[in-house]
Order: structure tokens, then C-alpha cells, then sequence
């Protein structure tokens, strides 16, 4: 593809929203995007996301386009591939489906065709996402670059060579937010009942956990090293770390997300 392509979003659901307003902000031209949904709501959530087409008929929206970006439900891909396979033969098909694998969208087309799988996350609502991406073997390094342009609109993107290394990705960065989000949580219930108020314990909690992001991610620092520099010997930090050694947090966190990934793969079974 030689012009910039035109892309349909099949679903406008949160994640094919936070797409669509990074690649405008990216400056992508809003006359090459296309977003269907059903309802008169999503539609109109769609319409406010910029000047981009709008539409309820998925087989004039994929006919259209160059990238069809399957956004859906991972319950609801398959009836939609098989409705508009003919259509789809010939796209470079994007899939944020959690669990469907592109062997299954390749053998509901029923032709080759170029697939790239994509787990991204929650923050990608901010543009401060993680997603990892999956090319299958019809997929050039054309069609690569497009859809790291469309994926790099909303954050990081990182690209596995086997399929099933996104279980993993799913694991680390797809479920990760919530994990935080339940750790931060446990340090503003504990900031309460250490004698904070429960705003205070908020407030120093969500800061500490942005500042402490901003500085494992902007100073090139390794993690390790960055947790030495605030764990001073026989002291405070070095008491609550001991505290979590001891309890065996390192086992706790790798028991729950080998967990979620034997979820993971659990799930790609059951919309094969």
C-alpha cells in the first residue's frame, strides 16, 4: 500500500476508541477511518471522537478498507468473519479479540490472509499502553509497519515471534493494570489504618505509584537498582521489604499470572 490506508474499526468499544482518537491526535487523516457500531449510542460516542465515518453496515465498512481492525467481542468474531469472509480475503486484518487465534480467523475466512494479533491494555485510554503484536506468516513487512503505526498511536509496541508468547503478554500487560491497581489499593487501605485519612493515604498513594512508573520507565535506571537507592541499610524501606520476602511476594506475583496466562490459554480453546 503505497497511500495511507484506510482503515474499518468493526466495533467501537473502549479499545477501538483510545485507536481511533490516538491515531487522529497522530494526525492520521479522519477521512481514512471508518468505525461501525449497532447502537445509536456507540455511534454517536464514535461521531465525538472526531470527523471520521460512521456507519451500522460492517460489509460496506470492511469493502471499503485497505485494514479491517476486528474489535468485538471475542464471542462475537466469529459469526462476523463468517458473514464477511469473501470481504476480509483480501485485508490486512487487525484483531484485538482476547483468546481467538489467527489460525482460527484464517481457517473462518477460509483463504491465506494476513493476520496480526494484538493484546493491548486499559492505558492505551490514555495513550500509555502496551500491546503485543503477532504477524502471521501472510503478513510482509508492510503490512507490519501499518499495524505498528496504528498500535504505536496509544503506546508501546512489542512484537512476538510465536503466537503463543502472547499468553504471556496477556500475563504481564494485559491483566498488569488490574494488578496494580490492587496493590495501590492495598497501600492506601493500609495508609488508613496506619492513622492516614483515607483521602491523604490516596493521594500519597496514587502520586508515589505515578513517580515511581515515571522514574522505571524515563531515567534508564534498572528497577533493582532503583529499589536500592530508597532501601537504606537497617532501614524503614528495608524493614517493609523483608516484611514482603518473607511472606514470599515474588512467588505470589509469578503463582497469579501463570495463573492468567493458563487462562489465557485456556480461552484461545474455547473460540477455536
Amino acid at each position: 500500500m503505497s497511500h495511507t490506508p484506510s482503515i474499518a474499526f468493526i466495533g467501537t468499544g473502549n479499545m477501538a476508541g483510545s485507536i481511533i482518537g490516538g491515531l487522529l491526535a497522530e494526525g492520521y487523516p479522519a477521512n481514512k477511518i471508518t468505525a461501525t457500531a449497532r447502537s445509536e449510542g456507540n455511534q454517536a460516542r464514535a461521531r465525538a471522537l472526531g470527523d471520521i465515518q460512521v456507519s451500522d453496515n460492517n460489509g460496506e465498512a470492511i469493502a471499503a478498507a485497505d485494514v479491517v481492525v476486528l474489535a468485538v467481542k471475542p464471542q462475537m468474531l466469529k459469526d462476523l468473519v463468517l458473514e464477511h469472509a469473501d470481504a476480509l480475503a483480501n485485508k490486512l486484518i487487525i484483531s484485538v479479540a482476547a483468546g481467538v487465534t489467527a489460525g482460527s480467523i484464517e481457517n473462518w475466512v477460509g483463504h491465506d490472509c494476513a493476520i496480526v494479533r494484538c493484546m493491548p491494555n486499559t492505558p492505551s485510554q490514555l495513550r500509555a499502553g502496551a500491546s503485543g503484536l503477532f504477524a502471521n506468516a501472510h503478513c510482509d513487512e508492510q503490512h507490519r509497519a501499518i499495524a505498528d503505526r496504528i498500535m504505536a498511536a496509544v503506546g508501546i509496541v512489542v512484537w512476538c515471534q510465536q503466537e503463543d508468547e502472547l499468553h504471556a503478554v496477556t500475563a504481564v500487560s494485559g491483566s498488569g493494570p488490574a494488578y496494580v491497581f490492587l496493590f495501590t489499593q492495598c497501600m492506601i487501605d493500609a495508609g488508613e489504618a496506619c492513622g492516614l485519612s483515607r483521602d491523604t493515604a490516596e493521594q500519597l498513594a496514587l502520586q508515589t505509584v505515578l513517580g515511581a512508573a515515571r522514574m522505571a520507565s524515563e531515567t534508564g535506571v534498572d528497577v533493582v537498582e532503583l529499589r536500592r537507592r530508597v532501601t537504606s541499610p537497617n532501614g524503614v524501606t528495608e524493614r517493609a521489604i523483608q516484611s514482603f520476602e518473607a511472606d514470599e511476594l515474588a512467588a505470589i506475583v509469578t503463582k497469579a499470572m501463570r495463573t492468567a496466562m493458563a487462562r489465557s490459554q485456556e480461552m484461545s480453546t474455547l473460540f477455536s
